[in-house]
């Protein structure tokens, strides 16, 4: 005979032992962030369903994914969609997990896209390796008059950010588009948004385990000095921008001067500079110099 079925509270304390024995940052965080998104709770729910019983099978998915988080795996990766600026993202093996961080980068682009459509513009978005799509999914759900490309140069990338453009909504006004940048382009928009590969090719065996073995090296190798991307982009975004659009794009925490002086020395003006929910400096907003359309 077969017992009961044990009850959540005491799935959820076997789960955290197993992740404090295997040392993890924060124990109870990441068991509460795994079970709940296992069982498609909300965090809140761990706590009201405490003493329900849950079934056999739950309770082998949850051990087995578990297993797979103390051997390395990243509780994203695991449940297979992350969240981003309110909407559910799904992974997969050509792209990037999302961050929040990265959400400062939409938080500082949104007020340029509605002021366009204050001006009864419709503005038009291009995101250069746009991964799972976060950053320009993030913009069209939040402005509903704009729509936008994605390029990436994987096609599994691709297939993924618009999966997620159809899941969440947005299929009508995104387009994946496979590029290497610019390469496919045509047109221009009135905003160019890109979070680029930056760590350092010498860095990226120094990246944490969850980082270096299950995020896609060509979106986290920036080169030599991390800022391949950041010259091809500004070496050709004037060419895609309306001559008042604007170009936004991350980078790495102690890379602001650098990118900031490739930008400029190519015909742009830093507008405005963001930091993370850390204090770190992680975005900034470029225009064209008055006067220079790129041609």
């Amino acid at each position: 005979m077969t017992g009961p079925d044990p009850l959540l509270d005491d799935v959820m304390a076997e789960v955290r032992g197993l992740f404090r024995a295997a040392d993890l940052d924060d124990p109870a965080l990441e068991a509460r962030l795994l079970v709940s998104g296992l069982l498609d709770l909300e965090p809140a729910g761990l706590i009201s369903r405490g003493r329900s019983p849950i079934s056999s099978e739950d309770v082998e998915r949850i051990r087995a994914a578990a297993a797979r988080r103390v051997a390395g795996e990243p509780v994203y990766r695991i449940l297979g969609w992350r969240e981003f600026y309110g909407l559910r993202l799904g992974l997969s093996s050509g792209t990037l997990e999302p961050r929040p961080d990265t959400e400062v980068l939409v938080d500082a682009v949104l007020p340029i896209l509605r002021q366009f459509v204050g001006e009864g513009r419709k503005p038009h978005i291009l995101d250069l390796g746009t991964g799972t799509g976060a950053i320009c999914l993030a913009l069209l759900h939040e402005c509903p008059d704009a729509s936008g490309f994605g390029t990436d140069i994987s096609a599994d990338a691709l297939a993924t950010a618009k999966a997620n453009a159809e899941a969440n909504g947005l299929g009508g006004r995104f387009v994946a588009l496979e590029s290497d940048w610019f390469s496919q382009v045509r047109g221009r928009f009135d905003v160019i948004v890109s979070n680029p590969p930056y760590i350092p090719s010498a860095d990226i065996a120094c990246l944490d385990r969850e980082v270096r073995d299950h995020d896609p090296l060509a979106a986290l190798d920036g080169g030599s000095d991390g800022l391949d991307p950041y010259r091809i982009i500004a070496n050709q975004a004037a060419q895609h921008l309306c001559e008042d659009g604007f170009v936004g794009v991350e980078f790495g925490w102690d890379q602001l001067a650098a990118v900031r002086s490739i930008f400029e020395a190519t015909g742009f003006v830093a507008q405005h500079a963001m930091r993370d929910y850390g204090g770190r400096d992680r975005a900034l907003i470029f225009a064209l110099k008055p006067g220079y359309s790129g041609e």
